[in-house]
């Protein structure tokens, strides 16, 4: 027991405290986001009504996600995380040399990635959606960008999940837990 505190102690120390990062919504429209965009990936050639479905409901959670972006919780905010291409560029010189700084929400190379996310899934949608007019059936320019932005998002997919695991390992923290918990450590 810390004297000071009152809290347990173990070795010496006291655990780190944690604080909220990201509200539930961020969270479900994450995961939710996760689950859907591999279902329809999965089922894009093979069945035609699940796939517009999903693409439909991630249509939906996109808007959603950005309504939560200018009007939501503070780390859901674009002010929060959006910053310029030099700052970006700048905090991945720093992360290649293991020294950059920890951000409690998105750090500067994570908010571009939401941001390239966002527009690859709407362009994604958008096509997905033109494809089921009588205009756009069957037109082969507007199929092939919308299997283009596909696989292009699934790079951006690979690139974001090796930038968590990156950051989890130099920041010495769990941020897939955190993005199920909601909560992140203080310092």
């Amino acid at each position: 027991m810390d004297a000071r505190s009152g809290n347990l102690v173990s070795g010496g120390t006291t655990p780190p405290e944690e604080v909220r990062v990201w509200d539930p919504f961020v969270r479900l429209f994450h995961w939710s986001l996760v689950g859907l965009f591999t279902f329809a990936f999965l089922t894009g050639d093979e069945w035609d009504t699940a796939h517009e479905l999903a693409g439909y409901a991630i249509a939906a959670l996109l808007l959603a996600r950005v309504i939560w972006g200018f009007f939501g919780t503070g780390h859901a905010r674009f002010t929060d995380f959006v910053r310029s291409p030099a700052t970006v560029l700048r905090y991945l010189a720093d992360t290649i040399r293991m020294r950059a700084p920890r951000h409690l929400g998105h750090n500067p190379a994570g908010g571009a990635m939401v941001l390239a996310l966002l527009v690859m899934i709407a362009a994604i949608c958008t096509t997905g959606w033109l494809m089921t007019t009588d205009a756009y059936w069957g037109v082969s320019w507007v199929e092939e960008v919308h299997e283009a932005a596909a696989y292009t998002a699934v790079a951006l997919i690979a690139l974001h999940v090796l930038g968590v695991v990156v950051a989890s390992l130099e920041h010495r923290e769990n941020l897939v837990r955190a993005m199920i918990t909601g909560r992140k450590r203080a310092q």
